[in-house]
Order: C-alpha cells, then sequence, then structure tokens
C-alpha cells in the first residue's frame, strides 16, 4: 500500500482538475456513507471524526482525522486537523493507498466551495473577500480563483490582522491581495466572500452584501456557530453540497430554529444542480449563499481522483 504525503497531495489534485472531477461526479449517484464523531474525554474542544464513503465495485474511502482547535496557540504551531485518507479496493476490500488527511481535507473543502463558485457566482465576478486566514484560507484563495480567473482582487480579513497580512503577501499571480481591517466595508465591496472561521456569532452582514453577490459559508459546522446573520439567510437563494447533514450545520440551524427560514428554502443541492434537475442562479442581480456541508462522499470523490493519479 502506498503512503502519499501532503506535498504530493497538494502537487497531484491541482485545484482545475479537481473542480472538474467534482463536477462529473455530482453527474452520479450519491455514495453510501457512514459518520462518527468522537468527543473528548472530560468534555475538552478537541473531537476524532471518522468518515466512511463506499461507491460499490470501485473504492470505500475512509477518513481519520482529529480536530484539535486550539493546537494553531501551540509553540510552534500544529495543524488543527490533522489524520490520514486510506483508499480501499470495494471489491476485494484491498488496502490501496493512504494518504495525508490535512491535506485531502484542505483540497477536498476548497474544491467543494470553489466548485459553488461555478455553479452559482457571477461570471464577471473580480472581487474575492476570503473572511478568515487559517490553514484553509490559501486553499480557498487558490480554488475559487480556479472557477472563477477573472478574480482581479483578493481582500483578506481576520480577526488578527497580522494573519491577514501574513496570507495577502503569499498570494501570488495576477491578482492585487490586500488585508482589510473593516469587514463591512470589505462584505460591500466583494462579488464573492468565502467564509473559513470558527465564529460563533455572525460575522457578515446580509445588508451589506451588494446585488449579484455570492456568499460561500466553509465554518460553522456545528448547530451553536455562524458566520452569517438572518439577514444573509433571507436576502439570499439559499444552496447546498449536500443535505445529508445540513441539520448540524449553524448557519442553518439557527435561523430554522428562530423561524427565519424553513428547510424547504434550501432551493437545491449539488447533485440536483449538476444534473441539472434544478437551476440556481436566476438573475445577475440575485445573491446566493451556498452552505458548504461536506460529507465523506466529498472525500470519496476526492480519493478518486488521487488514486487515479499516483497510478
Amino acid at each position: 500500500m502506498r503512503y502519499i504525503d501532503a506535498q504530493t497531495v497538494h502537487e497531484t489534485l491541482d485545484y482545475a482538475s479537481l473542480i472538474d472531477a467534482l463536477e462529473q461526479a455530482h453527474h452520479g449517484v450519491m455514495p453510501e456513507t457512514a459518520n462518527s464523531i468522537a468527543d473528548e474525554p472530560g468534555g475538552g474542544p478537541n473531537k476524532f471524526v471518522t468518515l466512511v464513503g463506499w461507491r460499490q465495485k470501485d473504492i470505500i474511502a475512509v477518513k481519520t482525522v482529529g480536530v484539535f482547535p486550539q493546537n494553531l496557540s501551540l509553540t510552534p504551531p500544529q495543524a488543527s486537523v490533522q489524520g490520514l485518507v486510506c483508499v480501499f479496493d470495494a471489491r476485494t476490500g484491498t488496502p490501496l493507498l493512504a494518504a495525508d488527511g490535512e491535506a485531502m481535507t484542505f483540497r477536498k473543502t476548497a474544491a467543494d466551495s470553489a466548485l459553488g463558485t461555478r455553479l452559482l457566482a457571477r461570471q464577471d465576478a473580480e472581487t474575492l473577500l476570503i473572511v478568515g486566514a487559517g490553514g484553509l484560507a490559501p486553499h480557498m484563495v487558490a480554488a475559487h480563483r480556479a472557477a472563477r480567473p477573472g478574480i482581479q482582487r483578493v481582500l483578506i480579513w481576520n480577526r488578527t490582522h497580522d494573519r491577514a497580512r501574513a496570507l495577502a503577501s503569499s498570494i501570488e499571480g495576477p491578482v492585487t491581495a490586500q488585508a482589510v481591517e473593516n469587514i463591512d466595508e470589505a462584505v460591500g465591496q466583494a462579488d464573492i466572500i468565502s467564509c473559513v472561521t470558527m465564529a460563533e456569532e455572525p460575522l457578515v452582514k446580509g445588508r451589506l452584501l451588494k446585488p449579484g453577490a455570492h456568499l460561500d459559508l466553509v465554518g460553522a459546522y456545528l448547530p451553536h456557530m455562524r458566520e452569517a446573520d438572518d439577514e444573509a439567510m433571507k436576502r439570499g437563494a439559499i444552496f447546498v453540497d449536500t443535505r445529508q447533514g445540513m441539520e448540524g450545520a449553524g448557519d442553518l440551524a439557527r435561523p430554522v430554529r428562530d423561524g427565519v427560514i424553513d428547510w424547504e428554502d434550501v432551493q437545491a443541492d449539488f447533485f440536483e444542480l449538476c444534473s441539472g434537475v434544478k437551476s440556481g442562479r436566476r438573475s445577475e442581480e440575485d445573491i446566493t449563499v451556498c452552505k458548504n456541508v461536506g460529507g465523506a462522499h466529498l472525500d470519496l470523490f476526492t480519493a478518486r481522483l488521487l488514486a487515479e493519479r499516483a497510478g
């Protein structure tokens, strides 16, 4: 069985190809999945997650990762998500490969959001705002730029401004990258807003979203978390990558609980959008909101491309 390290994962799974692969995979049926989340004994903030995706007569992908949010504050800092993605032959159960779990998670998550941008954002989008400057943020920049090559300006906001500046200075290519201190002003300028935070209260105010904006919500993976306020959810046409597990996402669960929106307000998922069963953006003035729920099926789709290219 071959082990594929983080550098090789990133080199192998370029975003343009991975977005294409995810879009093509969503023309098919949803693989069988199983999830397990273990809480830290004693009530600590850490979790250990096991996700299984199984496509009959193809592959089984198993992701086992620890989610340790406080790792970034250690000396020296460590990644907050660490683990493995293992791939097995679904016909025999034979192990085929194992890959770095953090790299696979970054690639999968960013490409998933970028597929949402491909499906929902305006074609002429030029300004991208990244809210958050953690380990996933640079991947979001690269993936959204792959989905919308016309992006000319990247704005970065983070609670710790120094981290936003460091990320902005690292961005290469024919774009202008800038760290911003006023998130409200940046929201009003952005064509695409991608939120990758651990926020528990809203950061993006819906009243500030410009007509035609696309809002990509990646954090708030627990019911008590939140990245965008009620007004954003009321103004936007709401989409998800998958309905499976969306009830646990705070940006949906909290406004549903409070009667702001209903679950029926989720207009489509990626399987419906990619297959053409349902439509996405209907006008240039529409505000679209896409909740990146994630799931084992996306790990499987990503692992399938890696296995094909790894040989």
